[in-house]
């Protein structure tokens, strides 16, 4: 029956699977569990302390995202980056970010983009995971902000896939290396082009900030490839994890 409020409740188990997905994707994402890894589903239970079926749950949704492989009688692999990964997220980056710049121009709240500019270079202190984690959404949330005050929704869904995927591939190389990215000054001049309603130039800068990163990331990720060329199964192996 349904509740008082008219509406349906969510099953339990369901609710607690799609609480475990959110905390794996985050592992994942964050790289705090390395690409390639190996592991079963008795070995995620135990380290995140869930159920059988929240933990089912968790990985059906993980593998149909794309962010695992099933190996039947074999456990699960978390789904390695490659290079090529890299140059196809970025590619398409350097298309669809220059045109969010050029629809939102004369479109931003500058306030909003330079308090988010601002949280891209705060450091705080704690691990270098852990401030990657901060930069990473904090840039996220900037190139988002941008994407939605052009107006065009299927152009947000898109960037927003890319921007989730590029999460794993700049936390893979900047963390792995233990170094945190340098944005230079691209932020502040994109700003600058946005508010003024100069959508060429606006346009011109989200390129080049794409260019620069893509190139920085594809080096950092190619180092720590080889670093970490070879992945212990089980998931002892994560970053930031002591054991």
């Amino acid at each position: 029956m349904a509740p008082a409020s008219g509406k349906l409740a969510v099953p339990d188990a369901t609710l607690k699977g799609n609480q475990a997905y959110d905390l794996l994707r985050r592992e994942i994402v964050s790289c705090r569990l390395l690409p390639g890894t190996r592991f079963t589903e008795a070995e995620v239970m135990e380290r995140f302390e869930l159920g059988k079926a929240s933990c089912r749950i968790a990985l059906q949704r993980l593998t149909q995202d794309g962010f695992v492989h099933s190996m039947p009688r074999h456990g699960y692999r978390i789904v390695p980056v490659t290079v090529k990964d890299v140059d196809e997220v970025f590619s398409l980056r350097m298309e669809l970010e220059p045109l969010a710049a050029r629809g939102a121009a004369g479109q931003v709240n500058r306030a909003q983009l330079e308090r988010l500019e601002q949280a891209c270079r705060r450091r705080i202190t704690v691990d270098v995971g852990n401030q990657i984690d901060f930069f990473l959404e904090a840039n996220r949330s900037f190139h988002m902000a941008i994407a939605i005050a052009a107006g065009n929704q299927r152009l947000c869904r898109t960037l927003s896939g890319l921007l989730d995927e590029m999460t794993r591939l700049v936390a893979l190389g900047f963390g792995v290396q233990g170094v945190r990215p340098n944005i230079e000054n691209d932020h502040t001049a994109l700003i600058e082009h946005l508010v003024a309603g100069d959508a060429e130039s606006a346009a011109q800068v989200a390129r080049r900030h794409v260019e620069t990163f893509r190139a920085m990331t594809l080096e950092k990720v190619i180092a720590s490839l080889r670093d970490t060329a070879v992945v212990p199964t089980g998931l002892a192996r994560s970053l930031g994890d002591p054991r």
